[in-house]
């Protein structure tokens, strides 16, 4: 355990998902991973014990670009949910998470993958969440905003019906590069915001009802009614060097 008492934000992200991984992660494992500046940590720490041989026979099913390149560097096998050895269901999936409140609801989607993120994590068995303390909120979606995937065509009318229920809406602008972000599946990102404390479960199943909506960023798993056995596990980093792991 790091002995200061002052650890930058990066160095308690790459701590916490060093614990999830030699916690949680077992040789022969069909393993998803997640995307963003945390994930990728957990990615790294994984790849490093499969250099040394203290993992082997991991199958990796990525959930972005972003990590796709990142498991070529670090040579781990990767799969897709349809290959005949991963059949549709994984043992694992480790993530990071926008905020996190007291039930181990989730918003997820900064980095724009939730879509593939969300389809992973309803076909793993366990679910693993990486995060520092920033993260953890009292209610979700006031702080940080609820990421709705849409088609572009449906972009106005579905910015409508987000506003009837409560949210303001923006369309997410790329950084050095002129216009929308536009995700790994072709399709643009609603950020919305509210102003008083929502309930995600409701919201995650409504959202998703209104046509033109891919996916959203909150995550609640069971409490929207998916066939899921888990609840995550919550790895948070602290300052000071301490790893808190919730169930």
């Amino acid at each position: 355990m790091p002995d200061t008492t002052n650890l930058e934000q990066n160095a308690v992200k790459e701590m916490a998902a060093a614990e999830a991984v030699e916690t949680l992660v077992k040789s022969g494992m069909k393993l998803g991973l997640g995307t963003g500046s945390t994930a990728i940590h957990a990615v790294r720490h994984l790849g490093a014990l499969m250099e040394k041989g203290k993992l082997k026979g991991i199958m990796a099913v990525s959930t972005s670009l972003q990590t796709n390149i990142e498991c070529e560097r670090m040579g781990i096998p990767l799969f897709t949910l349809n290959s005949k050895e991963i059949d549709g269901s994984l043992d694992l999936s480790i993530d990071g998470a926008d905020e996190v409140d007291p039930k181990g609801r989730l918003i997820k989607g900064g980095g724009g993958a939730m879509l593939l993120e969300k389809i992973v994590a309803y076909a793993s068995a366990a679910y693993a969440i990486v995060v520092d303390e920033s993260k953890i909120v009292d209610n979700l979606g006031l702080a940080f905003p609820v990421p709705v995937e849409v088609i572009a065509e449906a972009r106005l009318p579905v910015s409508l019906a987000l506003e009837k229920l409560g949210a303001k809406v923006e369309l997410r602008q790329a950084l050095r590069k002129a216009g929308p972000v536009i995700t790994d599946k072709g399709n643009l990102l609603l950020d919305i915001r509210f102003t008083a404390a929502v309930d995600p479960a409701a919201l995650e199943a409504e959202i998703n009802c209104i046509p033109g909506v891919v996916e959203n960023g909150f995550f609640t798993g069971p409490a929207y009614g998916a066939k899921v056995s888990w609840r995550p596990e919550i790895f948070i980093g602290f300052s000071s060097g301490k790893v808190e792991r919730r169930s």
